[in-house]
């Protein structure tokens, strides 16, 4: 069980990773990120130290909150410093009222390269791939349909934001803690690497060619979701196979967070990527 430690002071340098984080978000900074609310602190406890390499480095809690935390905070290492405040200092650290009143630092440390992480997925599995998504809300909720469809990876390509932000990693409910990941480089050499491991790779487009619910289906499937707007590429479009969903004329496309729940259903029920 760590130890608990009291903060009096909203300028005490033991506190300093969690000071105006509104702001000043982690992210992209030696792999660290801010993790916020219990869930995501559950997630993060319960992937300490596990193969994605996430730690919990230290947290920072409201008074309030212990109460409902000790089972989390049991299965941290004792190492692991515990800030207990009140609210205002809460606040003035936050530089913000943050009503939820759980924090913690973690930290990403170095990853699989995309080849070798690729090499080990298993024979059967679903692969997303963001191209392009620079929409934090959007990256949270891919990765929690990931997680909630049995995919076994994401891949992002080098344009995509990244996924650790707080407000990402707040959306995706701990998912991107859960769900395996890694950044490769252009999207024509993401797919390519796919598609050199016996991955079916399909583009998901309004104008895409075949209806989702219709297409072939492998034991290695790849979904590669594009920004809105824009799309995806015109080149990736006539490389690759592409899908659509079925939906009203008249209307602009999805959001691409729903359209990759509705597609990643589509595909993992009849693929047998889901249970049961």
């Amino acid at each position: 069980m760590p130890v608990l430690v009291r903060i009096e002071d909203p300028a005490d340098p033991r506190v300093a990773p969690f000071r105006h984080i509104r702001e000043k978000d982690l992210t992209g900074r030696e792999g660290r990120f801010i993790a916020e609310g219990t869930v995501v602190l559950r997630m993060l406890a319960a992937h300490h130290g596990g193969p994605e390499g996430f730690v919990a480095e230290s947290l920072l809690l409201l008074e309030n909150r212990l109460a409902g935390l000790e089972a989390i905070l049991a299965s941290l290492p004792a190492d692991v410093p515990v800030h207990v405040v009140s609210q205002a200092v809460m606040d003035g650290i936050a530089g913000f009222h943050m009503h939820r009143g759980v924090l913690a630092l973690g930290r990403r440390q170095a990853g699989f390269s995309p080849p070798l992480r690729l090499e080990r997925l298993p024979e059967k599995a679903l692969v997303v791939v963001a191209a392009g998504i620079s929409n934090h809300d959007n990256m949270g909720s891919i990765f929690r349909n990931a997680a909630a469809f049995g995919a076994a990876l994401v891949l992002l390509d080098e344009t995509s934001c990244d996924p650790l932000y707080r407000k990402a990693l707040r959306v995706s409910v701990g998912s991107v803690l859960s769900v395996p990941y890694l950044r490769g480089g252009p999207l024509s050499d993401c797919l390519d690497l796919l598609q050199a491991r016996d991955f079916a790779v399909w583009g998901l487009s309004p104008s895409g060619r075949r209806e989702i619910s219709e297409i072939p289906l492998a034991a290695r499937m790849a979904l590669v979701l594009g920004t809105e707007g824009e799309g995806l590429p015109a080149s990736i479009m006539e490389r690759f196979h592409t899908a659509r969903i079925a939906q009203n004329p008249g209307l602009d496309s999805l959001n691409v967070a729903t359209a990759s729940g509705i597609a990643l259903y589509a595909i993992a029920s009849r693929g047998g990527f889901l249970p049961g």
